[in-house]
């Protein structure tokens, strides 16, 4: 198991001491798109604290040591933004498959992050206060919440209207609904997904394309 652990304060402009390998740390400091190296918020010092990044498969690759989702640590809950992430599943480690994500979270008892880069380099996902993992019907909270980068981020959290927040099928993982349209989904090989404006989320395509080819995909979750 791969630990980073970098404990202090960095200001704007600096680098991370230590490792930028995790996407995790990004959470707290990134202001950056993916692919750019973790640097401090503009105007402010962040923490940097304890994170694991091993999940079914071992060390994370090098293909994605620097993967950054900006501005999306102040959107979690307020109880989880200081707690850190493990990754626990990763394409680039543990190959495309749903049930091989299935397997390397059942363990979880956390909240999970689904981070999703497709082939047009378009990078969005969810948050889900409850694992993801295989289920006869829908369960989450409305603390569930789908997010792109285009290239800003934005949030659709909740509406109220329904409560489809996730459901796990063994071949199709489907987050949001209503109408017979999903906010977000992935096929059983995680190589394709699909994302409509959904009553759940009231939320925009995640893609620009509505389909699309999955390139990068990964699931953390609270170490």
């Amino acid at each position: 198991m791969l630990r980073v652990e970098v404990v202090g304060f960095i200001s704007a402009g600096q680098e991370v001491a230590g490792s930028t390998r995790s996407p995790a740390l990004l959470l707290h400091v990134g202001r950056e798109g993916w692919g750019s190296r973790a640097r401090g918020q503009a105007g402010a010092a962040a923490q940097v604290r304890t994170l694991q990044t091993a999940g079914c498969g071992g060390e994370l690759p090098a293909s994605l040591s620097e993967p950054t989702l900006p501005q999306l640590g102040p959107h979690l809950p307020t109880r989880l933004r200081q707690q850190p992430w493990s990754l626990l599943y990763c394409t680039a480690r543990d190959g495309f498959s749903l049930r091989t994500l299935y397997r390397c979270t059942s363990q979880l008892s956390s909240p999970a992050l689904l981070l999703i880069r497709d082939t047009e380099a378009q990078a969005f996902g969810a948050f889900s206060t409850s694992p993801i993992h295989v289920s006869n019907g829908f369960y989450g909270t409305g603390e569930t919440f789908l997010f792109s980068f285009s290239p800003e981020l934005k949030v659709f959290r909740w509406t109220g209207r329904n409560s489809f927040f996730l459901k796990g099928d063994v071949d199709l993982l489907m987050v949001g609904g209503g109408s017979g349209k999903f906010g977000l989904w992935l096929d059983g090989d995680l190589h394709h997904g699909g994302s409509c404006p959904c009553e759940t989320f009231n939320n925009e395509s995640l893609s620009p394309r509505g389909e699309f080819c999955i390139r990068d995909l990964e699931v953390w979750g609270l170490a």
